[in-house]
């Protein structure tokens, strides 16, 4: 048995796998092999053993998906026709505002026209891009094209931040308890110069250009493309022109993202973007360079309490540099997420910081509005993601950032292993307008122990009230906050960070880590997956998701899995067909996370499919054949009550439900994505009125008035039938495979969550939540290595149940000498509570 490999292709840098825009022009070749190894075959046999236990119906099925999957009986090594990209160029347009928080802006700023402008590459520069020709020009075309950027100057910023009617009154003294109060003003004045020279000094013009000219360079020889709407920057450039300044805030996928966001902006025409940066991952002479390039740093003076003198100077200097920013017109780009690797909750407390800031210097007048962008960015492979994501951030510091550019650069060196970018701006919208129509949407919440723990222990009915689940930590400058705004800053955080994460795109990798994950863990054939990927690049287009790459089928397959290489491995059987084979271990982990970018697209079905199978779990044996459970009823109100269990469990940093939607329409969403993809059929009883008729018999008038979302009145009842309705599972031929790849796109988190249960009897407490969730990690690995399931060995899994548990009152933190220590509390110290937690848990997840 020999393992396959794709040789390196010079013809690749010419396809174009991102966007509509272009088609793949490159050939595969003649696959290598290598000599034999025992692991290979170990893999096939395991994967010959599957096969010949399998249905042959479902490959049947499989086969039949696209007509591509039978020009693939002889592997790479045929030339295929050029097929059409997937729907061809009716793709959906994603990234509209929200309709119900901020309708004015929902209606301006788009026109259907702008759907069929395409795409651009952005790093992509030519002769054409400068006003020179000629062969010399082609050869510094990226050089002309950096000079001739403009890039407007301001050497008066400080001066205006120190005249500041905020800074003016430390200065004087008039602020009571800050650093001015009862000192000379030369000192404060001082002091205010070197917390300003902290945040940031002015850009300097020739070293943008420079920078801009290197930066260029670097990301052609990194990236194969990277692409971008141009009717979504139409947009971003028509709401520039209306005078309010533009916020951008911004997905954290990579470390590069800092660099490259503010380069598409500058590329486009935006001028200079000032990034809120994260002094944690910045040496002080790469935050010095950084300044002068644009950045921004909060100073750590801003963390101090509320009535330290220090810490009101610092962030009366914040604010007044904000202000300055945004009166004079300056882009500024937020990053909403923690950066990538670190542990911790998925919303940035920096971010909310500087977002805080913002809202502030509007609601004080300072600025009428501003226009909020939302924006995400997805990779087919992260850059500088590392291979063991536990583990502490450390300061990147300037030889170390130049060091890893330039081994960077010797790793693409004549390889085609270069990825693809896909750069996503939404529709802007008024900041103005969301403040005040968001607060009409808030509504009484309650914790997760009063919510849920009650459910688990079997005393009462689910009660109709939302979760209210906080994770960040909440920094100086927004405790300084109104506690009303405070609240307004985080919903309005979760609210965009939900619209970028649903507007990026689904790029190729993730929907072949899917399918290998989920399907085909022991291997499967080349043909056949093939089919499988056209079928679910099918469906998340069909669900109103847009995906990053276009077309040739075999050109897509040998690009992705030339990335995936390293967890992946390539078999020729002897009928000259290939087998792909994801490796045990870290590779199935490396696929997880992988396969979280596809799960915003299913997240619904998902949901709805696992609240079935914990209606089921008490009714059915999960080994029993599918038409055995397509016999039980499954009524409305039992449903709903699943779902909301469900949604009531995971996190929000998973689901990231948008503030302004209930529970109760967040379930309806759910049941309704169910029964338009099949899963569910209504069933229909004699005498009844049939489900499709929508005519409300009993339509009274003082339900009128009652407001969308709004169904907590008892009176609400009159809508539906007395017994509400009742569905059936579907008895059709794809849906018991549709249904277990549904229910397994959550059970790496669903399987943590019941390991992390089970490792309550092992009795590790009390010790510290970074100890016991490291603890937890270890126990983690060990159960997959035991089990097999590769997926949940993840830290990030780790901690998302302790802090999960801590919520649910499962786990109590309470102080000590060295520090706060987390106790298991009495209702679940006994051996019976901790087995109805996991039992709760596991009915959800199916095997």
């Amino acid at each position: 048995m020999r393992r396959a490999q794709f040789p390196a292709s010079s013809a690749q840098s010419r396809g174009c796998l991102a966007g509509v825009g272009g088609w793949c022009e490159f050939f595969l070749g003649q696959v290598c092999v290598e000599s034999d190894t025992v692991l290979d075959s170990l893999i096939l046999q395991t994967f010959m053993d599957t096969m010949l236990k399998s249905n042959p119906q479902t490959q049947q099925r499989s086969n039949h998906n696209g007509q591509e999957t039978s020009l693939w009986s002889s592997g790479f090594g045929m030339k295929m026709e050029a097929i059409t990209p997937f729907l061809g160029k009716y793709r959906p347009f994603m990234g509209r505002c929200c309709q119900t928080c901020t309708p004015k802006s929902w209606e301006s700023l788009f026109h259907r026209s702008i759907m069929d402008l395409g795409f651009c590459n952005v790093i992509l520069v030519k002769e054409e891009n400068t006003r020179f020709r000629g062969w010399l020009v082609r050869r510094l075309c990226y050089f002309l094209w950096s000079l001739e950027q403009h890039i407007p100057t301001s050497f008066d910023a400080s001066q205006k931040i120190m005249e500041n009617t905020g800074v003016q009154n430390l200065l004087s003294g008039r602020v009571p308890g800050a650093a001015g109060e009862g000192q000379a003003p030369v000192l404060v004045k001082k002091e205010v110069q070197r917390i300003l020279g902290h945040i940031q000094t002015t850009p300097r013009p020739f070293l943008l250009r420079l920078f801009s000219w290197a930066l260029l360079w670097f990301l052609n020889r990194l990236f194969l493309n990277v692409q971008l709407h141009k009717g979504q920057m139409k947009m971003v450039q028509k709401a520039a022109q209306e005078g309010s300044p533009l916020v951008f805030l911004s997905t954290h996928k990579s470390l590069l993202d800092g660099f490259l966001l503010p380069f598409v902006l500058f590329s486009q025409g935006l001028g200079v973007v000032r990034v809120a940066l994260d002094s944690r991952t910045c040496s002080p002479a790469l935050r010095a360079l950084l300044r002068k390039l644009g950045g921004l740093f909060l100073p750590p003076e801003v963390n101090l309490s509320l009535d330290n003198s220090e810490g009101i100077l610092a962030r009366a200097v914040v604010r007044a540099t904000v202000e300055e920013l945004l009166t004079s017109g300056q882009p500024l780009l937020i990053f909403l997420e923690e950066p990538p690797g670190s542990p911790g909750p998925r919303l940035s407390a920096l971010g909310q910081a500087w977002l805080g800031v913002v809202i502030q210097a509007v609601q004080a007048g300072i600025i009428s509005d501003a226009t909020l962008v939302p924006v995400a960015i997805a990779y087919d492979l992260v850059p500088d993601a590392p291979c063991n994501m536990n583990h502490d951030l450390a300061p990147l510091g300037l030889w170390t950032g130049a060091l890893a550019v330039f081994r960077r650069l010797c790793n693409c060196w004549g390889c085609n292993r270069r990825v693809c970018v896909r750069v996503h701006l939404a529709q802007p919208f008024s900041l103005q307008e969301y403040t005040i129509n968001a607060r009409s949407c808030w509504d009484s919440r309650q914790t997760l122990e009063h919510l849920l723990q009650p459910i688990v222990l079997g005393e009462c009915v689910v009660p109709d009230t939302e979760k209210e689940q906080e994770w960040t930590p909440p920094t100086g400058l927004l405790l300084a906050l109104k506690e009303e705004d405070q609240l307004l800053v985080r919903r309005l955080s979760r609210h965009v960070l939900s619209a970028s994460v649903a507007s990026s795109a689904v790029m190729s990798t993730a929907i072949m880590a899917t399918l290998l994950l989920l399907k085909h863990q022991k291997g499967v054939v080349l043909s056949q997956l093939l089919g499988e990927f056209s079928w679910l690049t099918e469906e998340t287009l069909l669900r109103g998701f847009d995906v990053g790459f276009s077309g040739q089928l075999r050109c897509l397959a040998q690009h992705t899995l030339s990335l995936l290489r390293a967890h992946v491995v390539l078999l020729r059987v002897h009928q000259g067909d290939l087998v792909v084979v994801p490796r045990p271990g870290p590779g199935l982990t490396h696929l997880a996370r992988l396969s979280m970018e596809l799960l915003p697209t299913f997240l619904s079905e998902a949901v709805g499919a696992c609240a079935v199978r914990g209606l089921l779990a008490g009714r059915v044996p999960p080994e029993g054949p599918w038409e055995l459970q397509g016999i039980e009823l499954l009524s409305q109100n039992e449903l709903y009550r699943q779902i909301l269990l469900l949604l009531h469990l995971l996190p929000q940093d998973l689901l990231l439900p948008q503030p302004c939607q209930s529970s109760y329409c967040y379930c309806q969403e759910v049941l309704d994505r169910l029964i338009q993809c099949g899963l569910l059929v209504a069933e229909e009883t004699p005498g009844s009125r049939p489900a499709c008729d929508t005519g409300r018999q009993h339509l009274s008038a003082k339900l009128l008035w009652k407001p969308s979302g709004d169904f907590t009145d008892s009176e609400s009842d009159d809508f539906e039938e007395p017994g509400g309705r009742c569905f059936r599972l579907s008895q059709q031929s794809r849906c018991p495979d549709f249904f277990l790849f549904l229910c397994r796109l959550l059970s790496p988190i669903l399987k943590a969550f019941a390991q992390a249960a089970t490792f309550l009897h092992l009795g590790q407490l009390p010790d510290s939540e970074v100890a016991y969730s490291e603890k937890l990690f270890q126990f983690l690995q060990a159960c997959a290595q035991e089990e097999g399931i590769f997926e949940c060995a993840d830290p990030n899994l780790a901690i998302s149940a302790v802090w999960t548990f801590k919520d649910l009152g499962v786990l109590q933190e309470m102080p000590s000498p060295t520090g706060p220590q987390l106790h298991l509390s009495p209702t679940f110290a006994t051996r019976d509570n901790q087995d109805k937690l996991e039992q709760f848990i596991r009915q959800f997840i199916c095997s």
